[in-house]
């Protein structure tokens, strides 16, 4: 999948109301969204820090601090810099946020329900666990599921969000 592809499919999945930008309340229910499909309360830690990151990243797309974000500004910005100062460090508190039991790793239903709150369909999270989980022992690994998401970032070969992104229209 190109890098332009793989742009438009995240940024569908950011733009949660389906209106061609992403607005700063779409971005941050993220993180609203991966709290409570765990249980975890406003106030916990680990949702502050991933509030905290998140807020951060949103004031790095959104250059022009206009509270929404088109595709290209999207696509401008995004890219392996942006992947790993700014996004990796997002997705490893949400990744956090998922990880119940706190092992550092997430099984199906744990990754099934921070992939659903991230808003990817929920009918492809079992073939993206099933890519990601190369050992099958039921488990993925918090470096592995980042490292997944920066190859579909960046337009590099990932098993993992083609499964995620198979059947999604851009």
């Amino acid at each position: 999948m190109d890098r332009t592809t793989a742009q438009r499919l995240i940024f569908t999945m950011l733009d949660a109301d389906g209106d061609g930008t992403v607005s700063k309340d779409e971005y941050l229910a993220r993180t609203r969204n991966a709290a409570s499909a765990t249980g975890r309360e406003e106030d916990d830690p680990l949702v502050a820090t991933a509030r905290t990151l998140g807020e951060r990243a949103w004031a790095s797309m959104d250059a022009n601090s206009d509270g929404k974000l088109t595709f290209d500004e999207y696509a401008a910005w995004a890219g392996a810099a942006a992947f790993d100062t700014v996004c990796a460090p997002v997705l490893g508190a949400l990744f956090d946020l998922a990880d119940t039991d706190l092992d550092g790793t997430l099984d199906l239903p744990e990754f099934t329900a921070l992939r659903t709150a991230l808003n990817n369909p929920a009918h492809n999270a079992e073939a993206a666990f099933a890519a990601l989980d190369a050992d099958g022992d039921g488990r993925v690994d918090r470096d592995d599921y980042i490292a997944s998401i920066r190859a579909h970032v960046v337009g590099e070969s990932s098993p993992m969000g083609e499964a995620l992104y198979s059947g999604v229209a851009v």
